[in-house]
């Protein structure tokens, strides 16, 4: 019975036919107490040395699949799964409200797939062949020799103390004072974001946001089931009437603000308008949640000071910090700096739900950054991201017929069409030709923005984006004709 093993390149002999032995007594082929060959005889019969079986032997031993004698042999446990009459459970119907909301939200699994051979203008991560592997590599060593088993071991749900201090440090040069203030590790942006809200938002609470703004974070907003208040933004960013006559007339919880490269159009508030948008929340006790979103990748000018930095003293902004976005979104790390008091509510949050971030993964980043090599992935990273931003606003300002064309760093653009354009009829045009974005309606929190799309530009290079936008422009001038005709 043993002639239909296969034996296959590249894995351990031993390992195929423990499982293969494993399939034949799960599946009945091979009966309780019964006894098998010896290990002689089954190398023969399967062509393998005797050690291989051997190892095999010892290995389902082991996990209880078989037992031995000695001078007997060895024999089947009692293990085989004896199939009954199944049940089919209408899961579809046994949902929580939550899922079945976190399903219909899922645009993952709803939105146009990439293919190979495609361009594609999706993603706004960072590009993984400009990411230096080699001193990552060297920084993990570093940090074991340093650490020891130590790393692999459960850690703080706070987080790694030479890592909370290197973010306490790197903070403080971007103007903030961590007095008074605490640092929690998180599983990226997402997690972060979904902490604060549970700690200090209920369902029906209302948060104030821009108007577009983060998809992510418009989706775990309607997770949380939380009134969201849209504030229309304009050239120059977030509306200051509209913001001031929102917070005096309803009842918000929060506001959530992405002041530098907002996703999805790219602007940056200027520095007096950071101060603005301040005196206007600590005028109503309204606290900020800001996400610091790619504010290492400021092309030109000078520095401008995150709202935390501006809050000086003041607990009233949390700040939500990532490096996904600048290294590379596999990183799942990102970080909380807020009120200690919030902190700790925080903190027992976490650990309830996953007892802490990979001290592992922490110990390696704070070794990649402490060690100097970020610094100079970013000399570099900036330079090479600032030549395609400028390509991306040339060349879509060339070759895609528009009304506005957003953007001042960061890895994106914003385009704006004229209005009737639907950019979800351009992208589905632009699909069958091969040419992937997003469209804008999906950052918007009234339904609008039909005729936006945001364009990434991290992984794409100049020739790829030339041709990409002359596909979406040829496109727009024939739904145009089309329109008019």
């Amino acid at each position: 019975m043993y002639d239909d093993f296969k034996r296959e390149a590249g894995r351990p002999a031993y390992l195929q036919l423990k499982e293969y032995l494993k399939k034949q007594i799960l599946s009945g082929m091979l009966q309780a107490e019964e006894r098998l060959p010896s290990t002689r005889e089954l190398a023969a019969a399967c062509g393998l040395s005797r050690n291989t079986v051997i190892q095999a032997y010892q290995d389902l031993e082991e996990e209880g699949f078989i037992t031995t004698a000695p001078g007997q042999g060895s024999f089947v446990s009692a293990v085989a799964i004896k199939y009954q009459a199944t049940l089919e459970l209408p899961w579809e119907r046994r949902l929580t409200p939550y899922a079945e909301a976190a399903v219909d939200l899922d645009i993952e699994k709803s939105e146009l797939k990439w293919e190979r051979g495609m361009i594609s203008f999706k993603s706004i991560a960072p590009d993984g062949d400009l990411f230096p592997t080699e001193d990552f590599k060297r920084a993990f060593l570093d940090r074991f020799a340093t650490e020891g088993s130590k790393i692999l071991n459960y850690g703080y749900a706070q987080g790694y103390r030479p890592l909370l201090e290197y973010l306490t440090n790197y903070l403080k040069n971007k103007g903030v004072d961590p007095e008074g203030k605490e640092i929690l590790v998180t599983n990226g942006f997402t997690e972060g974001l979904n902490l604060v809200l549970t700690g200090i938002c209920a369902p029906g609470d209302g948060i104030v946001t821009e108007n577009p703004t983060h998809n992510t974070a418009l989706k775990i907003f309607k997770l949380h089931r939380l009134r969201i208040c849209g504030i229309p933004m304009d050239a120059e960013g977030l509306n200051l009437g509209n913001l001031e006559e929102t917070l005096a007339t309803q009842p918000v919880k929060a506001g959530f603000l992405i002041p530098s490269y907002h996703n999805p159009t790219g602007l940056v508030m200027t520095p007096e308008k950071r101060r603005a948008v301040l005196e206007i929340f600590t005028h109503y006790q309204v606290p900020i949640v800001e996400d610091g979103f790619n504010e290492e990748l400021r092309y030109t000018g000078a520095h401008i000071a995150p709202l935390l930095a501006l809050a000086g003293q003041g607990n009233n902004v949390v700040y939500i910090g990532s490096f996904s976005k600048i290294l590379f979104p596999g990183l799942r790390l990102g970080w909380v700096m807020a009120d200690r008091k919030l902190i700790a509510a925080l903190e027992s949050i976490k650990r309830s739900v996953n007892i802490h971030t990979s001290f592992l993964d922490q110990a390696l980043l704070f070794e990649y950054l402490q060690n100097g090599s970020f610094e100079k992935y970013l000399r570099r990273a900036r330079k090479v991201y600032r030549d395609r931003h400028e390509a991306a606003l040339r060349l879509a300002t060339a070759l895609i017929p528009h009304r506005q064309i957003w953007g001042e760093g960061g890895l994106h653009i914003f385009v704006e069409l004229q209005c009737g354009l639907n950019a979800r009829q351009v992208l589905a045009a632009c699909y069958r030709q091969g040419v992937l974005f997003m469209p804008g309606d999906l950052f918007y929190t009234d339904g609008g923005g039909t005729n936006t799309l945001r364009l990434g530009i991290g992984r794409v290079t100049e020739e790829e984006m030339a041709k990409g936008f002359k596909i979406i422009g040829e496109v727009i001038c024939a739904l145009e004709e089309e329109k008019n005709a």
